[in-house]
């Protein structure tokens, strides 16, 4: 591993994988300076064409080139001199960032014999060793996705980092969970100023103490020696002490209180309804492991509000279609047709929502609730659309870069809720892990915002063999 003196103002030469994962990387950097190598110029050319993600891209990548070009300051060549990010209109404060340089020559081959300069990324690697060998005074740093290429930067002594704009944390472990367990103690440091009452058949407190200002809007508390369980509705703070509302949970494990024929079989599962039946929150975020009922309590709490109470007039349902192994081909039929295989664990749920006493009377109501209430859609085809009224529920969001994420949850219009869920154990996305995933960054950006609510579900419940493997493998 390269160690350098990181302090100071530094020179970051970007790979292509980068601009391609995010075009507004060149105004990541801060007052440093960044060079785009020839080869990477090349790279984004060959990878413009098309309707992918990954080509949108890259042309926007290329705008952001060209107004940069066209800023560049008279009187000086922009090649040599560098090119100020800092005097396109994109930028909002023009003195927090340094210079763009293309690299305009050919450098002397300073790669090991093992490693063939005609290949793009040793090229690359090349020229931050030409760069390394000639401004002593300042870290040349090579920024890429491809963990190879650092690998190989690192061993022939190029100091390389990942490109850490879009990590949300540092370790998944910190990632917001939603539930907070009081101690046994609380009642005790905490009922001093308690008020208490009644409202709609709901009970509040408001309630002061130490812990208030831990607390974030919309997380569930529990103490498991009282039984207690409530959601924080607000915190405010005055004069240095915190206040918060809280409110009473609804417990789904009863009974009295299944949604669409389903009860909550633990404590995680009841919060994730509460939150799902909550007309108050547009948006909530379910995280866990498989076989934890994300995907069936998400469909339970939509057929309810919407064939039931008539809060929702359709279900959107939709996932990212990244497969696990080889993909299969072309898939022949209209948009929804195409969408079916993806779609096994809705139909899987639909399954046991629906009666079944009968096999041929269960199915035909399952295929009636699909046609009717259910809508199957692609990703690729939300852009520009507005949902009225409807309730989202987006499957597998692990696999969603945090930009294909807001293309998706700013499509909701008036009276419309976002479902996400997904497992960060199980991405199959290239270049996205645990901490970069769009599902983890929705996560960490709305869990102060009191119309939304997260949940990570930790318990299995799909069957002992499942929970065995997934503990186990």
């Amino acid at each position: 591993m390269v160690k350098e003196n990181l302090d100071g103002k530094r020179l970051f030469v970007l790979d292509t994988n980068v601009l391609m994962h995010d075009p507004t990387a060149l105004f990541r950097f801060e007052e440093h300076d960044i060079l785009i190598p020839m080869v990477v110029l090349e790279e984004l050319d060959a990878g413009k064409k098309g309707v992918s993600e990954v080509a949108r891209n890259v042309r926007q990548v290329s705008r952001y080139l060209d107004d940069l070009l066209s800023a560049a300051e008279e009187g000086e060549d922009p090649m040599v001199a560098g090119i100020h990010i800092g005097l396109i209109p994109q930028i909002q404060d023009k003195n927090k960032h340094g210079k763009i340089y293309f690299q305009t020559k050919e450098h002397i081959d300073r790669l090991p014999d093992s490693l063939p300069s005609s290949k793009a990324d040793n090229t690359i690697l090349n020229v931050a060793l030409a760069l390394q060998a000639r401004d002593d005074d300042r870290t040349v740093t090579l920024v890429s996705k491809d963990i190879n290429l650092r690998i190989k930067a690192n061993i022939v002594g190029v100091h390389a980092e990942d490109y850490y704009n879009d990590k949300v944390l540092d370790d998944v472990e910190q990632l917001y969970t939603g539930y907070y367990e009081l101690p046994e103690n609380f009642w005790d440091t905490h009922s001093r100023d308690i008020d208490s009452w009644q409202e709609e058949g709901k009970t509040y407190y408001r309630i002061q103490g130490p812990l208030v200002s831990e607390w974030s809007i919309n997380e569930c508390l529990y103490q498991p020696q009282d039984n207690f369980e409530a959601i924080v509705r607000s915190v405010e703070e005055e004069d240095g002490h915190a206040t918060a509302t809280i409110e009473l949970l609804t417990d789904y494990r009863s009974d009295s209180h299944n949604i669409w024929g389903i009860t909550a079989r633990n404590r995680e599962q009841s919060y994730a309804l509460n939150l799902l039946m909550d007309p108050e929150i547009d948006f909530v975020t379910l995280q866990g492991p498989a076989g934890t009922g994300k995907t069936l309590l998400a469909l339970a709490a939509a057929l309810e509000q919407t064939i039931e109470l008539k809060r929702y007039k359709e279900i959107i349902v939709t996932r990212v279609t990244v497969s696990v192994g080889e993909d299969i081909g072309f898939l022949p039929g209209t948009e929804e047709e195409k969408m079916t295989p993806w779609m096994g664990a809705l139909m899987d749920n639909l399954e046991v929502l629906s009666p079944s006493d009968n096999d041929e009377w269960g199915t035909a109501v399952t295929h009636d609730l699909l046609r009717k209430w259910i809508k199957v859609r692609s990703l690729n085809f939300m852009r520009g659309r507005t949902f009225l009224n409807k309730f989202i529920i987006i499957d597998e969001a692990q696999n969603l870069t945090s930009k294909q994420m807001k293309t998706l949850i700013t499509r909701a219009g008036p009276g419309t809720k976002v479902v996400c869920m997904g497992n960060v154990a199980q991405i199959d996305t290239p270049y996205l892990t645990e901490t970069t995933s769009g599902i983890t960054f929705v996560v960490d950006r709305f869990k102060n915002w009191a119309h939304s609510g997260h949940m990570t579900l930790k318990r299995g419940e799909r069957s002992r063999l499942a929970d065995y493997a997934s503990e186990l493998l």
